[in-house]
């Protein structure tokens, strides 16, 4: 028995299947390959339509929009450890689809935001759910994280796009941003540590955003299917939230070296 094989034996049998379950929602199908699997035809036709211009928008727009949404979400949320409602944000994310798909290009700017801040909020709902302190910036920089993990860089190769490869590219990032917030909050002062891992993190959410939009400007597609892909889009980010905080609650029991170690095993 290998030594990373023992450690699948540290795991008490429950939080071995919750590893289970979490290796199988961090490692499935792109976002890509489902959304063209459900309009029947690649993404590149809706890309087609998608101007130059927009695509490049689509980048501030994610930026400004994480930046917002972190804050927004966490304040309409109690921080007493309850029960995820997945199914709420998953209504209310097809809602703003639906104004996405039927107002196509120009419905963007006001529903990536909008799509945005729920996302974030069901992300913390989930993180809540999983024991973590919805207040502190430690959880709240772990769901920022959810969106770099949600989707590689065009850049990433399969080598790097791991579960642990992008947590580990953002750590120096995210360490530094934490060690601000707990010196000086959520003030202008901590913002250029903030502003360094939003766009890092924005910089894989833009791909996530411009698959979604073009899916949604693929010839045909209108306020209905806008809702659908939005609904897919939302269970995308709740299956990738579910997995990381699964991660970080098992961490926080056996340590982060026995629990990769754990989760190397379960995929060789």
């Amino acid at each position: 028995m290998s030594v990373t094989q023992e450690f699948l034996h540290t795991l008490a049998a429950e939080d071995l299947r919750a590893l289970a379950e979490a290796h199988a929602l961090l490692e499935r199908p792109s976002l890509a390959a489902r959304l063209s699997s459900f309009i029947g035809s690649p993404l590149e036709k809706g890309l087609s339509r998608l101007p130059v211009s927009w695509r490049e928008r689509i980048g501030g727009l994610a930026h400004d929009a994480l930046l917002k949404a972190m804050d927004t979400a966490a304040k309409t949320l109690q921080p007493a450890v309850q029960p995820a409602s997945p199914r709420l944000h998953k209504l209310l994310g097809s809602m703003s689809g639906a104004g996405g798909g039927a107002f196509g290009v120009a419905g963007l700017t006001v529903e990536i935001p909008l799509s945005t801040v729920l996302i974030m909020r069901s992300i913390l709902d989930i993180a809540r759910a999983e024991g973590e302190d919805i207040a502190s910036a430690q959880a709240r920089l772990a769901a920022l994280e959810v969106f770099a993990l949600g989707g590689n860089a065009a850049s990433d190769d399969a080598a790097e796009a791991g579960y642990y490869a992008v947590r580990a590219a953002l750590a120096t990032t995210v360490s530094e941003a934490t060690r601000h917030f707990a010196q000086k909050g959520l003030s202008s002062e901590s913002a250029p540590a903030l502003a360094r891992l939003i766009t890092l993190v924005a910089a894989r959410y833009k791909v996530q955003l411009t698959q979604k939009a073009a899916g949604m400007l693929v010839p045909g597609i209108g306020a209905v299917a806008g809702a659908t892909i939005n609904l897919m889009f939302m269970n995308h980010f709740q299956d990738v939230s579910r997995g990381h905080f699964t991660m970080r609650r098992l961490e926080r029991r056996y340590g982060e070296d026995a629990v990769r170690a754990a989760w190397q095993a379960m995929g060789s």
